[in-house]
C-alpha cells in the first residue's frame, strides 16, 4: 500500500494543498508506521472495541482516505493518454483501459469468491 501511495504522489500532493511542505517528513513517517502497526495488527487477529461513536469517527477517516485515493486515480487516468501517445501505444488506449479494468474486476472476484 505505501507503494502504491508513492506511485499515486499522494503524500506530496496532499502537502501541496494544505501548504505544509515542512511536514512532509512528518507524513511519510505516519504512512509507514500505520503500515507497520496495521501489518502488526492483521497478524495479530485481535478486535478493537469501540463505541458508536468511534467506529463513526473511523468510518469518516477511512472514508477520507478513499476520496482522497479516488481523486488520485483520477490524476493518474487523465494522465494515461498522454503517456501512452510518449510510450507509442495510443493505438492501444482502449486495450490498455481494459485490461486495467478486467485486471481489477478478475482481482476483485478472486479475493471475494476465493480467498
Amino acid at each position: 500500500m505505501v507503494a502504491f501511495l508513492v506511485v499515486l504522489d499522494i503524500i506530496p500532493r496532499l502537502a501541496q494543498i494544505t501548504r505544509s511542505f515542512n511536514k512532509i517528513h512528518a507524513y511519510e513517517a505516519a504512512v509507514v508506521a500505520g503500515s507497520l502497526v496495521f501489518t502488526w495488527a492483521d497478524f495479530w487477529d485481535g478486535k478493537l472495541h469501540m463505541f458508536p461513536m468511534g467506529t463513526a469517527l473511523v468510518g469518516l477517516l477511512a472514508g477520507c482516505f478513499v476520496g482522497m485515493l479516488a481523486a488520485a486515480l483520477t490524476e493518474i487516468i487523465n494522465v494515461l493518454p498522454i503517456l501512452a501517445k510518449r510510450v507509442g501505444m495510443g493505438a492501444y488506449m482502449i486495450l490498455l483501459l481494459m485490461a486495467m479494468i478486467f485486471g481489477k474486476v478478475i482481482g476483485s472476484l478472486f479475493e471475494w469468491l476465493l480467498y
